[in-house]
């Protein structure tokens, strides 16, 4: 029996599929009728679920390819991103910016808008310059940057085919140093959100809204010099898990010391199983001039919500063109809540947490756990219809269209 990483979904597939070649894929996806991809089952609803089959990306095999000239690197989709990075590390190029697990896969993620944190910095589809995919018909096409529709294909939750290749942007390796501070005031917080969001590469707010502090500050930091003083909060003087009472040996090193990007832009390391796993996850998007509401917004909420949660995390995504993207069009602060794996207890809060959001703006994560439907999103998303019409054109027999698409984008 298939369940997704957190326990929270049983796949309900007729047969799960694990393809050695591209061109094994492709005749899978041609003799069949319903067809999903599954990566490394970090969504956390029936997103990557069929009635059909389930095609398993990470045998598919293929070489990290280096192109120092453009600056770019070709992998496979179903690579995990901790697996490319340290090879890239070993070849002297980086990525700009990785998520909190490395454990995730480099299709999967794009696919669903996943990100990092920086003010300046996009999310991990934001790097995509080119993907090779299998089409309906079982053919393999690629579509670059530049081309017609490539803004809609990178964050295309599966709707458009099976992605075997991911072409990303790299640039030169680079150290990081992550130091931690502890209980800054949410009042002190707020006043200085955009330069406390300025103060290093990567900043990650870490509360339970209802203490009336940031308990934790994580900011990574290109280079070697130390951070700047955080209006009064105390640095960590021991290494810190997000989560009370977590093993602290499964997140990335602490306390100032510079090291190679990824082993400090991630929050755990990859050799280890990240956060607990036994939990459900829900993320909205909010544009960076409404971030003040939203903060006050579930401040008043709180106590609704907190026997649900574990810890809540605000970090900052730079703005993009991609269709589908929680932060097309707009930079945006991402509230990130881990709750509980109580699966109606969760979904019986989010109503209200998305009256809060969603009026300002707020896109929820397609991978994470949300309610709202097309007609709630479709305002959300300036280019909600286009995505809709090139799905048609791209798959008109809705091969990999699914349960989760129908509810939220309306797509039968």
């Amino acid at each position: 029996m298939e369940r997704n990483w957190a326990g929270s979904h049983v796949f309900g597939a007729a047969e799960v599929r694990r393809p050695t070649s591209v061109d094994e894929l492709g005749g899978i996806v041609a003799g069949h009728d319903r067809v999903r991809a599954l990566g490394t089952r970090h969504a956390f609803t029936d997103l990557a679920d069929t009635t059909g089959v389930l095609v398993e990306t990470s045998g598919l095999g293929g070489d990290v390819e280096i192109d120092a000239d453009r600056r770019v690197v070709r992998v496979p989709g179903g690579l995990r991103y901790g697996d490319l990075a340290g090879h890239l590390a070993r070849h002297g190029w980086a990525l700009a910016t990785m998520a909190s697990l490395p454990h995730i896969s480099v299709a999967g993620a794009v696919a669903t808008g996943t990100h990092g944190s920086g003010d300046r910095t996009g999310s991990l589809a934001a790097a995509v310059a080119g993907l090779e995919l299998i089409g309906p018909d079982g053919g393999l096409r690629r579509i670059e940057r530049g081309d017609a529709d490539f803004d809609g294909h990178v964050v295309s939750l599966g709707a458009l085919g099976v992605v075997t290749e991911v072409t990303l942007d790299v640039e030169p390796t680079y150290d990081v140093r992550q130091d931690l501070f502890t209980d800054l005031p949410w009042a002190v917080a707020a006043e200085h959100l955009d330069e406390l969001t300025a103060s290093a590469y990567s900043v990650s707010l870490f509360t339970d809204w209802v203490s009336g502090t940031v308990q934790q500050v994580w900011l990574k930091s290109r280079g070697t010099e130390p951070p700047v003083d955080l209006w009064g909060s105390g640095p960590a003087t021991t290494t810190l898990h997000m989560l009370a009472g977590a093993g602290i040996e499964a997140v990335t090193e602490q306390g100032g010391v510079p090291g190679p990007w990824h082993q400090r832009l991630p929050h755990f390391r990859m050799e280890f199983t990240p956060s607990r796993g036994e939990e459900l996850q829900s993320e909205y998007l909010v544009p960076r001039d409404r971030v003040h509401e939203a903060i006050d917004r579930l401040r008043g909420l709180a106590p609704s919500f907190a026997p649900l949660l574990q810890v809540s995390e605000v970090r900052t995504i730079a703005a993009d063109d991609l269709w589908l993207s929680g932060a097309q069009g707009h930079d945006v602060v991402g509230l990130h809540f881990t709750w509980i794996r109580d699966v109606p207890g969760v979904y019986a809060v989010l109503p209200a947490i998305e009256d809060a959001l969603l009026p300002l703006g707020g896109r929820p994560h397609w991978g994470k756990c949300f309610a709202a439907g097309a007609d709630a999103l479709r305002p959300l998303y300036p280019r909600f219809d286009d995505f809709r019409a090139l799905v048609r054109r791209v798959d008109p027999g809705r091969k990999f269209t699914n349960s989760f698409l129908g509810r939220t984008l309306d797509l039968g």
